[in-house]
C-alpha cells in the first residue's frame, strides 16, 4: 500500500486527526475494518487538511490489463452452428450444445465425489405417477420445460440402429448401478458408508479426498488460466468485525469508559466521566446493516469483455398504413361480418380425437355476443341494483379445449362495457400460484366469473354444492353463459360501446419472476392498434385461415386467434393442447384439411411434430404462407425451427414461410419477421459467445468453439412503433451497439398499465431513455419489455433471454433457459422425466446463487441421479463458467405445473424456501459457489504483558474479577467451627433433633414413599457402615461404588460410607431397558475409581449379574456387591473421624459433554465449605423446605441431594426425574404442595414441563397448583443459561402464580461443582445484549436489544460467599479487562483437590487446579473451569451495598469450533439451525477435518428430509458466514443427551465417524 496514515509532509495534521489515523491503522492491522471502510475513514479525517489524498491503492488505479489472446480465442470452449440435420427431444435442444456439454464433461472424467447416502426406506420414494395422471393440465404453454407423451422416445434421427448401442449401454449401466445400489445396505438395514463401487467411498475419508479437490473454483477456461483469477492477486479486503461507525472521535473511549488516550489532565477526565456518552452505540446505528462491508466484494475481471460500440439509435419501425378499408373498431367490424356474412365461418373447435365439434360463423359469433351483454347487463341484480356498471371487471373461467364459449363471452363483455380479465380453470382448492390470482381478481375489482356448464360441474365444490372458495381468492357470484342461461335482447336494444378510447378493454394476468400476478390493462385504442399493425405485419387478408396451437386467452393465441382474426374475417381452427399431446401431428393435418394460409405455433409444437412425422407421408405445407413461431424470443427457438425446416422442406414448406416473433405482456408483440414478399430482409443469424453475453456484451465467436449461443433474429420492429435498448439496471441510459439490454417500445400498441398498481406501472411503462450526456430521447414515454436483446444488421431485433429468467451471480448475468438447455444435453438426456427442469436463483448472502431443479424419471437409481447431477454440475460450470449452489431432483410428477403444462417456477423456488420441495436427491455446492465470504481472520500478535497492566487495570480497563461475599463475616455459630465433618453433624442432629424431618421422597403419583428424620438416617448409615468393614472386610480409605436409583437409600449408603472411613463414589444405575449402552459406563466407573466393593439394592444386584448384562460386559470381574436391602441391624464400634481436614471425603465422577470421564477429589474440608456457602447463599435454616428434582450423582445435584440437608437441617422434598416421564404435573404439584421457598430443577425437567404442560395450566390451576410460594428456582447446569426456556417457562407458568423473577440459573463445573447460584438475596439477573460478530473474535461488545446480530445472555446467578473469579486469557493466562471474553477463572475453599483420574487425556489436565497468572496476582491459586465468559460490572448495588459484578457464561471452551479463524460456540449455530424449518425437532454440530457437519433431527416424514439440507446451509451461511460441510438427518432421539439435558457432540461425532447414526440422509456439501 503506497505509505498509508501518512499524508504528504506539507500539512502539519493536529494531534487529534492523527491520533485517530492511529487508531485506524489500528483497527485495519487488528482486522476490525475493512481495507474499503478505512480508506473511507481514512479521507474523511483528512478531507479538511489535503486537497485530495488518493484513498486508492496506486496498483489499482492503472488497469492491470494481462495481455490475453486476442478476441478470437475467447476464454471459453465454443460450439458449432447448429447442424440441422437432428434435433433431440427439447424445444431447448441443439446437437451442437450437446456436443458442447459432451466435451466439457471429458474434462472432469478423473473427479470423485463421495456419494450422499440415504436411508432404504427413503429410497422407496413413490412417484407421484401413482396418484395423478400424466399432464392433465390445460393447454400448450411452456416455462422452461417440455412434455410429451411417454412413448415418443426421442432418439437421435438419423437411423433406428444408432438408438440400439445407446439403449443398451444405459440398460446395462442401469442394472449394474442399481445392484450396486441394492448392495449398499447391510442386512442390519443400516446404509453401508459406500453406497457405490463407482463413487469414491462416501465416508470421512473420501471426504478428505475431495475437499481438498474443491477448494478453489476449477478453472474452467482453456488457455486463460490467469484471466480467470486475476482478482486474485488484487489486495483483498480484511475481514471486518463489528467496529462502531463514527469511532474516529479525538478521544477514543474503551468500552470500560477510560480514554485510551492518557494525555488527558485528571480534571478533564473527571468531567468526561461524568459526561460519559452511553456505553452502547446508539440503536438507529445499528439498523444500518454493515453486512455488506463484511463480504468480499467481487472484483471486476480486469481482462472480462466491455461494449466499444457507438451509442446505438433508435430503431423507427414502418408506418402504420391505416388502410380506409379498415373497420373504425373491432365492435364495429364483428357487428359488420355479423350482420353481412353471417355464415361466414369465424372459429373451428376440434376435439381430442381431431374432429371438428363446432364452427362458430359471424352472425352466431354477434347474435350470442349481444344476448350475453345484455343479460350481463340487465338481468343480473343485486338488492334491486344491476350488478354490474360499464368498466367493472369480469372473471373468463373457461377450458383450453372451449375456445368457442370464450370468444363469445370475451365480445360480449366488450359490447357491455365490461373489462374481461381471462384467467385459468382453477382444478384443485390449491393450485400453484392461485393465490397469486385471488391478488388479482381482488385487486381488479372482480365480483363475477362466467363460465360454461361443463366447465362449472368440473370445480371443485363445496358441501353446499356452491363453487368452492378458492385459497386467496374475492368471493365470487358464478354465471353460466351457455345458451340457455341467456336472455334475447328486444328487437330495439343496442349495446352503447365506445371502443376507441383510452378505457382498458381488457387485463391479461402476468406471473412474475417472484411469482405475483398481475393484471396488464390493454385500453381500446391499443387493442385496435395492435390488431391493425399485425394484420399490416403479417399481410393478413379477408377471409384467410389460420391454424392456432397456442392458448386463446393470451398473449400471441388471443392477439392473432380472437382479436385480429375478428378483424379480418378470418377462419381460425384452434388446437387443443390435449388434442396435441395425443397427436403431435394434429396441427400440420389441419394445415392440410383447411389449407391454411397461416398457422400459429411455438417451437416446442414444431419439435413434437417432428418425432411423430415419421410414418406420415401425405401431408403437405404448402399452403402455408405464414408459421408465425411465437415464442422466437426464447434462444433455443432456432434449433427447432432449422430441424423442422429440414424435415419439411421435402414437404412444400418454403424456408421464408417461418417467422419468429418476439412479444411480452407489456408491450404486446415487440417484432416478428416479415415474408419476403411482404419486403422483409433475408433472416440473419448471430453466434455470440456466452462468456460475452454473462457480461452483456455481444461478441461473435468463430463457429466451432463450444460454449456459444446462436440466436435468430425475430424480424423488425412493428409498423408505427419506435424501438431502443436500454441498460437493465440504474438510469435507463442507451445501450452501445455491442452491448446487450432490455428492449423498449415506443408506440401506440403497447399496454397501458398493470392494473391498479400505479408505482410499478410508472417505471415499466413510462420509461424515458437518455444518451449518455443525460438527455432524453424522445418526449414520449417507452414500455419496457422485459426481453433482454440488442439490434442486429438491417435493423433486425435480436433476443438473448429474458429479464424474469435473468441471475446475477457475482458481476455476471446468466439466463436461466440457457442453463436449463445445458443440463438437459447432459446424457442420458432421457433422465430428466419428460424435459421438466426449473432453474431459479435465491439470494444468499447478497448474492443470487443458482438453484436447479429437475424431476427424475421413476425408474432412476440412486447411481444414476448422483452421477447425472455431477454431470450436471461440471457442464454448467465449464459452459457457464458459474457454480450451480443446490441441484435437487425431485419425483416424477411432482413439481407444481403452470396452467399450460409447463413448470410454475416461482411456486417451485417458494416450495424450495419454505421447504416444501420434497426432493429426492439434493447435491449442493456452496463451496464453490459462495465466494464473497470475507477472509478468515489471522490471529494478531497479543501485546507483551508489561505493557499491558498498571495497578488494577488492564490495557486501560478494570481487571474483569469479582467475588462473593467474604465467609468470614458470615460464620453463623461455633458449631460450624466445631462440627467440621458432615458424619459429625449427622450425629450432632441425631443426639439434639433426633425426630426432625430431613428428607421426603415422592413417586410417580405424589405420593411420600419414604421419609427420613436425623435419627433414622443416622441409624441406617451405621447398618451400612457395619456391613461394609464386617461383610466387605474393608479398610479405611477404600473406594466404594453407590449403585442407587434416586433416593434414601443412596443417602444412607453415603453416609455409611463416610461412618466406616471409606470414600464413596456415586454412580447412575444401568437402564433395564437399554443395558448394552448403560452398563458399559456402570462398568467403567466402578473399574476407574478403582472401587473395592459395590453396594446397591436387590434389583440392580439381579440386573448387574443378570444373562443380558453379560452381553454388555465381563459380569466375573465386578468386585463384592453388598445388596443393602437386608443387612441385619448393628451398630459399628466407633465412627471414623478423619485425621485432617484434607483427607478424602468422597468422588465425584461425570461424563462431560465433550465425552471425557473426570473423577474429582473432594476433601471433608471442601465437602463442608460447599454445604456452607449454599446455606449463606440461599438461607437455609432448619424450619426451610426445598423441593428437588435432579439427578442425585455428580455436581451441584448430588451436593443438594446428599449433603445440604444434613448441614443445614432444612427439609429436602425429592422428586426423582425419572417420575416425571409417567407424570409431567409431579414437579409443579410437589413445589406447590409443600410451599417450597427455593427450587431446584434441571433444564431437561424445565422443558418436560414447558412442552408437556404448557396449554394446561388452566387444569392445573383447577387441581389447587399455585407457585406463588417459590421465591427463587434455579435451574442446576454447566453451560450457558438458556434464555429462551427460561423466559418461555416463566411466561407458561405465570397464570399459576409463578412470580416474574423467580426463575434464575446456576454455573458450576468439574473443578468447582457451585459458582454461581442466584440465592434469596442480592439483586436479580440481568440479561445483556452481545454482538455476536465480536464474539466470534472473542470479544464482547454489548448492542441494545433487537439490533442485527445481536445475542441475549442472562447473568448465571450470583457468586457464591467465598468465591472469586477472574477472567483470564485462554493462551497468554494473562489477566483481561473487564467485558472481555476469557476462560472463566475460580479460586475458592470448596473447589475440588484435583481429579482422581481422567479417563481419556491424564496429561492435558494436570494444571486445572492450580493455575497461576502470568502477570498481575501471580500468587493466587486458581481452578481453570474450561468455561469462557465475561465479567461486567452493572448499576445494581448487593447486600454489601458494592456495585454487583455479574458473571456471564458463554459457552465450553472444549466444545468451541475454531473455524475460519474464528471461535464459534455450537449452541449460536444450532439455535440457527433449528429455526430454519418447522420439522427441525433438535440440533448438534461439531467439525471433523475442518467440515462442519450439521446432525439435524427430522420431526416429521421420512420423504422430507431432504427439504433440510438447503435450509440449513442457506441458515448457516447468512447468520455465521459459514460453509455446512455435510448435513446428516437422522430420527428424533439419537443426539445423546445427558441427564443435564446437555448435548454430548463428541459422542454423537464418535457415532457419525463409526457410522452408528443409522442416518436417513447424509449430504456432502460439495
Amino acid at each position: 500500500m503506497a505509505e498509508r496514515g501518512c499524508p504528504p509532509e506539507a500539512v502539519p495534521l493536529p494531534a487529534e486527526v492523527r491520533e485517530s489515523l492511529a487508531e485506524l491503522e489500528l483497527e485495519l492491522s487488528e482486522g476490525d475494518i475493512t481495507q474499503k471502510g478505512y480508506e473511507k475513514k481514512r479521507a474523511k479525517l483528512l478531507a479538511r487538511y489535503v486537497p485530495l489524498i488518493q484513498g486508492v491503492d496506486p496498483s489499482l488505479q492503472e488497469e492491470t490489463r494481462i495481455p490475453g489472446p486476442s478476441q478470437a480465442t475467447a476464454p471459453a470452449p465454443k460450439q458449432q452452428k447448429p447442424r440441422p440435420s437432428h434435433a433431440r427431444d427439447e424445444r431447448f435442444r441443439s446437437d451442437v450444445h450437446s456436443e458442447a456439454v459432451q466435451a466439457a464433461l471429458a474434462k472432469y472424467k478423473e473427479r470423485k465425489m463421495p456419494m450422499p447416502s440415504k436411508r432404504r426406506s427413503v429410497l422407496t420414494h413413490t412417484s407421484m405417477e401413482a396418484y395423478t395422471p400424466p399432464d392433465t393440465s390445460s393447454a400448450s404453454e411452456d416455462e422452461g420445460s417440455l412434455r410429451r407423451p411417454g412413448r415418443l422416445a426421442s432418439a437421435p434421427l438419423q437411423s433406428d440402429p444408432s438408438v440400439e448401442p445407446w439403449l443398451d449401454q444405459v440398460t446395462q449401466g442401469s442394472s449394474t448401478s442399481s445392484s450396486a445400489s441394492s448392495t449398499s445396505s447391510h442386512p442390519g438395514g443400516q446404509p453401508a458408508a459406500a453406497p457405490s463401487a463407482a463413487a469414491a467411498p462416501a465416508g470421512p475419508a473420501a471426504l478428505a479426498r475431495v475437499a481438498d479437490l474443491q477448494s478453489a473454483p476449477p478453472d474452467v477456461t482453456t488457455g486463460l488460466a490467469q484471466h480467470q483469477h486475476a482478482y486474485c492477486e488484487r489486495p483483498q479486503l480484511a475481514s471486518v468485525r463489528g467496529v462502531p461507525r463514527g469511532g474516529s472521535g479525538s478521544v477514543l473511549e474503551t468500552a470500560g469508559g477510560v480514554p485510551v488516550s492518557s494525555r488527558v489532565s485528571s480534571k478533564i477526565q473527571q468531567l468526561l466521566n461524568t459526561l460519559k456518552k452511553p456505553k452502547r452505540p446508539p440503536l438507529k446505528e445499528f439498523f444500518v446493516d454493515d453486512f455488506e462491508e463484511l463480504l468480499e466484494v467481487q472484483q471486476p475481471d480486469p481482462s472480462q469483455p466491455k461494449p466499444e460500440g457507438g451509442q446505438m439509435a433508435v430503431l423507427k419501425g414502418e408506418l402504420l398504413a391505416v388502410g380506409s378499408t379498415w373497420p373504425p373498431s373491432l365492435l364495429a367490424a364483428l357487428q359488420q361480418w355479423g350482420t353481412t356474412q353471417p355464415k361466414a365461418p369465424c372459429l373451428t373447435a376440434l376435439d381430442t380425437t381431431g374432429k371438428a365439434v363446432y364452427t362458430l360463423t359471424y352472425g352466431k359469433l354477434w347474435s350470442r355476443s349481444l344476448k350475453l351483454a345484455y343479460t350481463l347487463l340487465n338481468k343480473l341484480t343485486n338488492k334491486n341494483e344491476p350488478l354490474l356498471k360499464p368498466g367493472d371487471r369480469v372473471a373468463l373461467v373457461f377450458p383450453n379445449s372451449d375456445p368457442v364459449m370464450f370468444t363469445v363471452a370475451f365480445y360480449g363483455c366488450l359490447l357491455a362495457e365490461l373489462v374481461p380479465v381471462p384467467i385459468e380453470v382453477p382444478l384443485t382448492r390449491k393450485d400453484a400460484g392461485s393465490q397469486q390470482v385471488g391478488f388479482l381478481l381482488g385487486s381488479c375489482g372482480v365480483a363475477l366469473a362466467l363460465t360454461t356448464d361443463a366447465c362449472q360441474k368440473g370445480l371443485p365444490k363445496a358441501q353446499t354444492g356452491e363453487v368452492a372458495a378458492f385459497k386467496g381468492w374475492p368471493p365470487l357470484t358464478w354465471l353460466v353463459i351457455d345458451g340457455k342461461h341467456l336472455t334475447k335482447p328486444p328487437k330495439d336494444w343496442h349495446p352503447s360501446a365506445q371502443d376507441a378510447g383510452a378505457g382498458t378493454a381488457y387485463i391479461e394476468y402476468k406471473t412474475s419472476k417472484e411469482g405475483s400476478t398481475v393484471g396488464v390493462a390493454v385500453s381500446h385504442a391499443s387493442l385496435l392498434a395492435q390488431c391493425q399493425a399485425l394484420t399490416q405485419a403479417c399481410g393478413y387478408s379477408e377471409a384467410e385461415t389460420l391454424t392456432n396451437v397456442l392458448d386463446f386467452k393470451r398473449d400471441a393465441g388471443l392477439w392473432h386467434g380472437v382479436l385480429t382474426s375478428v378483424m379480418n374475417r378470418m377462419h381460425v381452427v384452434s388446437i387443443p393442447y390435449a388434442l396435441m399431446k395425443a397427436n403431435p401431428l394434429s396441427w400440420i393435418q389441419k394445415v392440410c384439411a383447411y389449407k391454411a394460409r397461416a398457422a400459429l405455433v411455438k417451437s416446442r409444437d414444431m419439435h413434437w411434430s417432428l418425432l411423430a412425422q415419421r410414418g406420415q407421408r401425405d401431408v403437405s405445407l404448402s399452403s402455408l404462407r405464414l408459421l408465425i413461431v411465437a415464442d422466437g424470443a426464447n434462444p433455443w427457438s432456432i434449433s427447432s425451427c432449422d430441424a423442422f425446416l429440414n424435415v419439411f422442406q421435402a414437404r412444400g414448406l418454403r424456408p421464408e414461410v417461418i417467422c419468429p416473433c418476439a412479444s411480452s405482456p407489456e408491450a404486446l408483440t415487440v417484432a416478428i419477421r416479415r415474408p419476403p414478399d411482404l419486403g422483409g430482409p433475408p433472416p440473419r443469424r448471430a453466434v455470440l459467445s456466452m462468456s460475452g453475453l454473462s457480461h452483456g456484451v455481444i461478441r461473435l465467436d468463430a463457429e466451432e468453439k463450444l460454449s456459444v449461443l446462436a440466436v435468430q433474429d425475430v424480424g423488425q420492429a412493428m409498423p408505427g412503433a419506435n424501438v431502443c435498448v436500454v441498460k437493465v439496471e440504474g438510469i435507463p441510459y442507451l445501450c452501445k451497439t455491442d452491448e446487450v439490454g432490455e428492449i423498449c417500445v415506443n408506440s401506440s400498441t403497447t399496454a397501458t398499465a398493470y392494473y391498479g398498481l400505479l408505482g410499478i406501472t410508472k417505471n415499466i411503462f413510462e420509461t424515458v431513455p437518455v444518451t449518455a450526456g443525460g438527455a432524453p430521447i424522445s418526449d414520449r414515454p417507452f414500455t419496457r419489455t422485459g426481453l433482454l436483446g440488442f439490434i442486429g444488421p438491417d435493423n433486425l431485433v435480436f433476443v438473448v433471454g429474458k429479464l424474469d429468467g435473468l441471475m446475477v451471480v457475482g458481476v455476471r448475468r446468466h439466463n436461466a433457459d440457457d442453463i436449463v438447455a445445458t443440463a438437459l444435453a447432459v446424457e442420458p438426456m432421457k433422465f430428466v422425466y419428460r424435459g421438466r427442469i426449473a432453474v431459479f436463483s435465491v439470494t444468499v448472502l447478497h448474492d443470487d446463487r443458482i438453484v436447479l431443479v429437475a424431476e427424475q424419471r421413476p425408474d432412476a437409481s440412486e447411481e444414476d441421479s448422483f452421477q447425472w447431477m455431477s454431470r450436471v454440475l461440471q457442464a454448467i460450470d465449464s459452459i457457464h463458467q458459474v457454480g450451480v449452489y443446490c441441484l435437487a431432483l425431485v419425483p416424477a410428477n411432482t413439481l407444481p405445473k403452470a396452467p399450460l403444462g409447463g413448470i410454475h417456477v416461482s411456486e417451485t423456488k417458494q416450495r424450495f424456501l419454505e421447504g416444501m420441495l420434497h426432493p429426492c436427491n439434493v447435491l449442493m455446492c456452496p463451496h464453490t459457489c459462495v465466494t464473497n465470504l470475507p477472509k478468515p481472520r489471522q490471529k494478531q500478535p497479543e501485546v507483551g504483558p508489561a505493557s499491558m497492566i498498571v495497578g488494577n487495570l488492564v490495557a486501560g480497563k478494570r481487571i474483569a474479577q469479582a467475588s462473593g461475599r467474604e465467609l468470614s463475616h458470615l460464620e453463623d455459630s461455633d458449631q460450624a467451627r466445631k462440627l467440621l465433618f458432615l458424619p459429625d453433624v449427622l450425629q450432632w442432629r441425631a443426639r439434639s433433633t433426633p425426630e426432625h424431618l430431613l428428607f421426603l421422597l415422592l413417586n410417580a403419583k405424589g405420593t411420600v414413599t419414604s421419609t427420613t428424620t436425623c435419627i433414622q438416617l443416622h441409624k441406617k448409615a451405621e447398618r451400612v457402615a457395619a456391613a461394609l468393614m464386617e461383610k466387605a472386610r474393608l479398610t479405611t480409605g477404600a473406594h466404594v461404588a453407590l449403585v442407587y436409583p434416586p433416593g434414601v437409600d443412596l443417602i444412607a449408603a453415603f453416609y455409611g460410607c463416610l461412618y466406616c472411613g471409606c470414600v464413596p463414589v456415586t454412580v447412575r444405575p444401568p437402564h433395564p431397558q437399554n443395558l448394552t449402552t448403560t452398563l458399559p459406563t456402570v462398568k467403567m466407573i466402578v473399574e476407574v475409581s478403582k472401587s473395592a466393593c459395590v453396594l446397591t439394592t436387590q434389583a440392580i444386584t439381579r440386573l448387574l449379574k443378570s444373562k443380558e448384562a453379560l452381553a454388555a460386559v465381563d459380569v466375573r470381574t465386578w468386585p463384592t456387591i453388598l445388596d443393602t436391602d437386608d443387612i441385619p441391624k448393628k451398630k459399628v464400634a466407633s465412627i471414623f473421624r478423619p485425621p485432617s481436614p484434607d483427607v478424602l471425603a468422597y468422588l465425584d465422577f461425570s461424563v462431560s459433554t465433550t465425552g471425557i470421564l473426570a473423577g474429582v477429589k473432594m476433601s471433608h474440608a471442601a465437602t463442608s465449605a460447599l454445604c456452607r456457602s449454599i446455606k449463606l447463599q440461599c438461607e437455609l435454616y432448619p424450619s426451610r423446605q426445598i423441593a428437588i428434582c435432579l439427578d442425585p450423582y455428580c455436581g451441584l445435584g448430588f451436593a443438594l441431594w446428599c449433603l445440604c440437608s444434613v448441614y443445614s437441617g432444612h427439609q429436602s422434598v425429592l422428586v426423582p426425574p425419572p417420575e416425571l416421564e409417567t407424570n409431567v404435573s409431579l414437579w409443579l404439584w410437589a413445589v406447590s404442595q409443600y410451599k417450597a421457598r427455593v427450587a431446584f430443577c434441571s433444564y431437561s425437567v424445565m422443558d418436560m414441563c414447558a412442552r408437556g404442560l404448557g396449554a394446561q395450566t388452566a387444569v392445573l390451576r383447577m387441581k389447587g397448583v399455585n407457585l406463588s410460594c417459590v421465591r427463587t428456582c434455579m435451574v442446576v447446569a454447566e453451560e450457558r443459561p438458556r434464555i429462551a426456556l427460561t423466559q418461555s417457562f416463566s411466561k407458561l407458568f405465570r397464570d399459576l402464580g409463578l412470580p416474574a423473577r423467580a426463575v434464575s440459573t446456576t454455573f458450576g463445573c468439574r473443578v468447582n461443582v457451585a459458582i454461581c447460584l442466584q440465592g434469596t438475596a442480592g439483586p436479580d439477573p440481568t440479561t445483556v445484549y452481545v454482538d455476536t460478530r465480536a464474539l466470534r473474535h472473542d470479544r464482547v461488545r454489548l448492542v441494545e436489544r433487537g439490533s442485527p446480530h445481536s445475542l441475549p445472555l442472562t447473568e448465571s446467578g450470583k457468586i457464591l460467599p467465598g468465591v472469586k473469579v477472574i477472567i483470564a486469557h485462554t493462551e497468554t493466562r494473562g489477566p483481561l479487562g473487564d467485558s472481555h471474553l476469557g476462560e472463566v477463572w475460580v479460586s475458592s475453599p470448596h473447589s475440588a483437590t484435583g481429579y482422581y483420574t481422567v479417563y481419556g487425556e491424564e496429561g492435558l489436565h494436570a494444571d486445572h487446579f492450580s493455575a497461576r497468572l502470568s502477570f498481575g496476582d501471580t500468587q493466587t491459586v486458581w481452578a481453570r473451569t474450561g468455561f469462557l465468559g465475561f465479567l461486567r460490572r452493572t448499576e445494581l448495588t448487593d447486600a454489601s451495598g458494592e456495585r454487583h459484578d455479574a458473571l456471564y457464561v458463554v459457552g465450553s471452551l472444549d466444545e468451541t469450533l475454531e473455524l475460519r479463524g474464528m471461535r464459534y460456540h455450537p449452541v449460536d449455530i444450532e439455535t440457527s439451525v433449528i429455526r430454519a424449518h418447522r420439522s427441525i425437532a433438535e440440533c448438534a454440530v461439531f467439525t471433523w477435518t475442518n467440515l462442519l457437519v450439521v446432525v439435524v433431527e427430522l420431526d416429521g416424514l421420512e420423504q422430507d428430509a431432504l427439504d433440510l439440507v438447503a435450509l440449513v446451509t442457506n441458515a448457516v451461511l447468512e447468520e455465521h458466514l459459514l460453509v455446512v460441510g455435510v448435513v446428516v438427518i437422522v430420527d428424533p432421539g439419537v443426539i445423546p443427551i445427558n441427564s443435564r439435558g446437555e448435548k454430548q457432540r463428541m459422542h454423537l461425532r464418535d457415532g457419525f465417524l463409526a457410522d452408528q447414526l443409522d442416518p436417513i440422509y447424509v449430504a456432502y456439501n460439495m
